[in-house]
Parts: structure tokens; C-alpha cells; sequence
């Protein structure tokens, strides 16, 4: 299969390049490690492989429509709605 076959495909299946759906889950486990493993943002930037936190920051942002932090703090206060 030829690089442009498979890319017309890919897109078809994900609706996304096969770039833009890397960083997608690139930028949803760095949002799981956050979440679940009690990462903060350079750490959880980095062990999904990017070597800036403010690059990661800023497509974390593009993806989820808030900052990490914000984020993250609004994904705790929904889950647990008592302590809010």
C-alpha cells in the first residue's frame, strides 16, 4: 500500500491524519497520567514524549479547550461534586 493509499484510508477510518491522531493520544494519556497516576504537567508532557511542557501546554489547550490545570481541576470537581 503506497503512503498516500494508506493516508486516504487512515483518514477515512479516524477522520484525522495519522499525525493528528498521534497526538491525539499522545495528548489523552498525558491527560489520563494527570488525572490517575498524580503526574503534573512537565512530568506527564514528558513521558508521552514531548520535550516542552509549554508546547504540550499549548496543544493540550488547542485538544481540551482549557489548560492542563484547569483541566485537571475541573475534571476532579466533577468527579467527586462533594468537595466542591
Amino acid at each position: 500500500m503506497s503512503a498516500s493509499t494508506f493516508h486516504h484510508h487512515f483518514r477515512q477510518v479516524t477522520t484525522m491524519s495519522p499525525l493528528q491522531y498521534l497526538k491525539w493520544l499522545r495528548l489523552n494519556e498525558a491527560r489520563r497520567l494527570m488525572l490517575t497516576g498524580d503526574h503534573n504537567v512537565a512530568t506527564a508532557a514528558f513521558k508521552v514524549g514531548y520535550e516542552s511542557p509549554s508546547q504540550f501546554s499549548r496543544e493540550y489547550g488547542r485538544l481540551f479547550g482549557a489548560s492542563p490545570v484547569r483541566d485537571m481541576a475541573k475534571l476532579r470537581r466533577l468527579a467527586n461534586p462533594k468537595n466542591t
